[in-house]
């Protein structure tokens, strides 16, 4: 079975809009979903989570300016969103420790969104269909960025909140943090 058609017949829209993106997903299942030469496709991506302080984990994005949560694309011949969000944040942050952060969300995305990304050198303007999931460590001191362009930093939720701009990954901290206060 296609992991991606299961991790989106697992999650459950919050509102219209969400249905829609989740719609613009599954549409490309017939296709290489996660290939980059169509102007939208997959990504996966998640929110760190130390649980015992009720921290999470962002990472700075150049390109963005600003702060986000850690993921990215899919290599050549992975199409499992948990397991690319979970490569990635391991690689971004070093923490090798990283599970689910509540035994529900194991493999369940926390958020399926459908983000503009805009051009950049000889990458033109595009979308990623991001499947979002929570993690979390017990290990926030092994954190380590994997260059120094791509900054970590632990945030209260509260200090995410005020920092963030971006509208969906506000919702994001918001599920996250609600998800968090069962796992404490």
């Amino acid at each position: 079975m296609d992991p991606l058609r299961v991790a989106l017949d697992m999650f459950e829209p919050a509102d219209e809009t969400e249905a829609r993106d989740v719609a613009r997903l599954r549409a490309l299942t017939g296709a290489d979903p996660w290939s980059r030469t169509h102007p939208l496709h997959a990504t996966a991506s998640a929110i760190v989570v130390h649980p015992g302080t009720g921290r999470l984990l962002l990472r700075w994005h150049p390109r963005l300016d600003g702060w986000f949560q850690v993921g990215g694309h899919g290599d050549p011949g992975e199409s499992d969103p948990w397991e690319i969000a979970h490569r990635e944040a391991r690689e971004e942050t070093g923490l090798v420790d990283l599970t689910a952060l509540t035994p529900a969300l194991d493999r369940r995305p926390v958020q399926v969104v459908v983000v503009a990304v805009p051009a950049a050198g000889d990458e033109a303007a595009h979308e990623h269909a991001d499947i979002r999931y929570a993690f979390a460590t017990r290990s926030p001191d092994a954190v380590r960025a994997e260059s120094a362009a791509a900054a970590l930093r632990w945030f209260t939720f509260a200090d995410a909140r005020a920092t963030i701009t971006e509208p969906n990954l506000l919702v994001l901290i918001d599920r996250v943090e609600r998800a968090s206060s069962t796992a404490a």
